[in-house]
């Protein structure tokens, strides 16, 4: 994974600092014309996995656009992602105008033009993905979407959008949690913008792990839960996961027990109360199992330098 680059406004002269920031996302990112009626205060993390491009992009009110002339001197040849993580924002183009809250993902063809504005500041993610990358796409057409898709990734809604926010959240970062995997995040877009179905395996098994680790204190977390949130059986599951060498069981327990190892190794709770908050019924079978994956019990993680 390339180092995150890291650009911001700050200490910019106040006269330069959309020229400059304009600049940087031409050449990062996607070329944009930005106005705002104040010193623009922006920063941006930029991360590259692949042919994909990641961005954590945060900013005081400001509105872009990508009119046709800025396309035809600046084509992109992508796909834009943008993730509303914070700041209501407006998004036009020839379709209308729509409104974004925080938890909603937007997919355009950054070839159209459209503006995008944000009346008191943004915090946001946003992908990059050439359409190139997109087989599927027939002679001539440059996307593999018409009108712009808009979906929501919160909690309990969509689980390939939740998995996509998932991984560019903790990839674009000035220090990544996790590297961003680019099939996953190829085909979890594909999915969204109705040209992958549901048989992009890469796709479905971030999904499905996006389910697990946002389901890990149910005790009931299961295939057939697993199965029905991401919209497969649960024997196409059970593919999905054996092609990544695991089984539903298996993944379950691993996640349960290395969420659990975290939290004991920051010694805030009862060892008793940590195997509930992760899903165990059995304490018995907690500490039987995290001696089998870590070779010590429980009680020494606190005495014991994180792994």
């Amino acid at each position: 994974m390339s180092a995150p680059q890291v650009f911001s406004t700050a200490g910019l002269p106040a006269a330069r600092r959309i020229e400059l920031w304009e600049g940087h996302n031409a050449a990062a990112l996607i070329g944009l014309n930005c106005h705002s009626t104040t010193p623009l205060e922006a920063s941006e993390v930029n991360v590259p996995a692949g042919r994909v491009q990641l961005a954590r992009v945060t900013g005081s009110p400001h509105v872009v656009e990508r009119g046709a002339d800025r396309i035809a001197r600046d084509p992109a040849g992508a796909v834009a992602v943008y993730l509303t993580l914070r700041g209501a924002a407006w998004f036009t183009d020839e379709d209308g105008t729509r409104e974004l809250r925080p938890g909603q993902l937007l997919i355009c063809d950054a070839d159209r033009p459209f503006a995008r504005g944000f009346a008191h500041g943004l915090e946001e993610l946003a992908i990059k993905v050439p359409t190139t990358t997109f087989a599927q796409d027939p002679p001539g057409r440059r996307s593999p979407l018409g009108s712009p898709v808009v979906v929501s990734f919160g909690r309990g809604q969509d689980p390939y959008a939740r998995a996509l926010a998932r991984m560019a959240d903790r990839a674009a970062r000035p220090r990544p949690q996790a590297a961003a995997d680019e099939g996953a995040v190829l085909d979890l877009v594909a999915v969204l913008t109705g040209g992958g179905g549901a048989g992009r395996t890469a796709a479905l098994r971030a999904a499905a792990y996006g389910y697990i680790e946002d389901h890990l204190a149910d005790p009931a977390l299961g295939a057939a839960q697993i199965a029905a949130a991401t919209g497969i059986s649960e024997r196409h599951l059970s593919r999905v996961l054996a092609a990544g060498g695991t089984t539903v069981p298996s993944l379950v327990r691993s996640r349960r027990l290395e969420v659990a190892y975290g939290m004991l190794a920051n010694g805030a709770r009862p060892v008793a109360e940590i195997a509930a908050r992760c899903g165990f019924t059995s304490a018995a079978y907690f500490s039987h199992a995290f001696r089998a994956r870590f070779g010590l019990r429980a009680s020494e993680v606190r005495r014991t330098p994180a792994r």
